[in-house]
């Protein structure tokens, strides 16, 4: 497997979990976090898009996309990081009260 399919392959997993979350995070936020959802389906949309880009290039341009790739794909994890947290507590304030 060359580097780009390694590559490829984690990026894949990434999105594959942040799907899993979000997924759990829609089936326990309530009507007040729709919006917060609505934005976490098009970050992950986007992700995707990155992903199909990458995918697409041959074996010797890639990594001139991969340098700009990672700093949108550590975006995107950083956002799906900071809302899971921010639902999670949310979630168990609610729970709470």
């Amino acid at each position: 497997m060359t580097v780009r399919d390694e590559y490829i392959k984690k990026l894949k997993a990434d999105l594959d979990e942040w799907k899993a979350d979000l997924d759990t995070l829609e089936a326990e936020a309530e009507i007040k976090h729709e919006g917060h959802i609505k934005e976490l389906r098009q970050k992950l949309e986007e992700a995707q898009q990155t992903l199909v880009k990458i995918s697409e290039e041959g074996e010797d341009t890639w990594e001139d996309l991969k340098q700009p790739a990672e700093t949108v794909w550590n975006m995107y994890k950083n956002s799906f990081k900071k809302a899971k947290s921010e639902f999670k507590r949310g979630y168990r304030e609610g729970v709470e009260e």
